[in-house]
């Protein structure tokens, strides 16, 4: 099994930025892809990036050019950096994990607010 805690959501003004982290119980290595996702009220969960044990790294449309994922081996922990952010982008941000033969792991989420 894999827990998983996210942090760094905040109010924040339109073309702010906030970085998320999401702290694993386990080596990240471990973990075959490390997902964010987000949902807004009233709307589906979306996928928003992702990285693999590899390193590889992909996002949706809306968040390329502004957000980017990362990760710190030694801490276990990936983040999303959300630069110029918009109102849109308010939502519950999920860390999620893939694990191959195991299953799929999410965290409990944090609360993203951006005010025009």
């Amino acid at each position: 099994q894999v827990q998983l805690v996210e942090s760094g959501g905040d109010l924040v003004q339109a073309g702010g930025s906030l970085r998320l982290s999401c702290a694993a119980s386990r080596s990240i290595f471990s973990i075959n892809v490390m997902e964010w996702y987000r949902q807004a009220p009233g709307r589906q969960r979306e996928l928003v990036a992702a990285i693999t044990s590899a390193g590889e790294i992909g996002y949706v449309d809306s968040a390329k050019g502004r957000f980017t994922i990362s990760r710190d081996i030694t801490k276990n922990t990936v983040y999303l950096q959300m630069n110029s952010l918009k109102p849109e982008d308010t939502a519950v941000y999920y860390c999620k994990a893939n694990v191959d033969r195991t299953g799929s792991y999410w965290g409990r989420g944090t609360q993203v607010t951006v005010s025009s």
